[in-house]
């Protein structure tokens, strides 16, 4: 048993098996971009929509999962995947849209599941029901983009809800009995340092399935490389990430199941923090850090 119950940790206890996830783009857009809430979307938000590696957008879903299974064929020739809709948010359009676009999903033979990125303000009646549907007859779950429970550093970045639509969304998606995973985002301008943790157990509160940890970075051509390039912004050290990843995993249940420890954006258009390039650096420093602490509890334990 590991220090925390990573995904691929329960893929295997659940499936006995490796899954892997393709990550698709629905085509979609977000209420926060074409002025049904705000324009711009949130101010880290890239012109992809956070969805760098996802497939073409201008090519059907089917085709997308085959160019995306063949950039993994070396690794992983025959296994069963995941349907990751990533960018922007997947749950914005009319009910008979987005069923098309699920099931073309499904229809392919090595798909076995659903991951459908979206806002909290977008699981209207009509989808909760489509959703409900989908659950009855494959895997899946859904994620959700809070990144933090602080509200004066939401608005800062033009996230468009208040904490109360998240919380709602949480309860009629656990009335609903789907699954659902939070993402958190380390490092935003104007979060207090206790920020991470605290909204990582108000998810637990709410009924998360998982969690998914992300670290700030700026990328070209958003808004938050304006105020970068202005030095406006403090940039975060991957010492600061690295102990706040480990206070939210020390403070979870074990149950909680972590899709991901950090974020990393594209090369060619990463500004900054570039430490988060060296991926595999930052993960072995935070398994360093937690056996740190794990050795130094057990220390103080036996002195007591």
């Amino acid at each position: 048993m590991g220090r925390f119950y990573s995904l691929n940790d329960y893929f295997r206890d659940h499936f006995g098996e490796k899954i892997y996830k393709v990550s698709l783009d629905g085509g979609f857009t977000c209420p926060n971009r074409d002025g049904r809430i705000g324009v711009g979307g949130c101010i880290f938000c890239s012109e992809e929509g956070s969805g760098e590696f996802a497939g073409d957008r201008h090519k059907k879903i089917y085709q997308q999962i085959e160019e995306q299974l063949e950039l993994l064929s070396k690794k992983f020739p025959t296994g069963k995947v995941i349907a990751y809709f990533q960018n922007f948010t997947n749950t914005y359009a009319d009910v008979d849209t987005l069923r098309k676009r699920y099931e073309e999903a499904l229809a392919h033979p090595r798909v076995i599941g659903l991951a459908i990125a979206t806002r909290p303000d977008c699981l209207g009646e009509e989808v909760l029901n489509l959703l409900e549907e989908l659950n009855q007859k494959t895997f899946l779950w859904i994620e959700l983009g809070l990144q933090t429970i602080n509200e004066e550093v939401a608005e800062f970045f033009h996230r468009g809800y208040p904490l109360s639509t998240y919380t709602e969304a949480c309860s009629n998606l656990r009335k609903y009995g789907i699954k659902f995973v939070t993402h958190i985002l380390l490092g935003l301008p104007k979060e207090k340092e206790e920020d991470g943790s605290k909204t990582a157990l108000y998810a637990q509160e709410c009924g998360t399935w998982g969690i998914k940890i992300h670290c700030l970075y700026i990328q070209k051509n958003t808004y938050l490389e304006q105020l970068y390039l202005n030095h406006e912004i403090k940039i975060q050290k991957k010492e600061e990430f690295v102990k706040k990843v480990v206070t939210i995993l020390e403070n979870l249940s074990y149950n909680i199941v972590i899709h991901r420890l950090t974020g990393d954006g594209e090369r060619e258009s990463l500004l900054a923090p570039l430490w988060t390039l060296h991926k595999r650096e930052v993960l072995n420093s935070i398994q360093k850090e937690l056996k740190l602490r794990e050795n130094r509890n057990k220390t103080k334990a036996v002195r007591e």
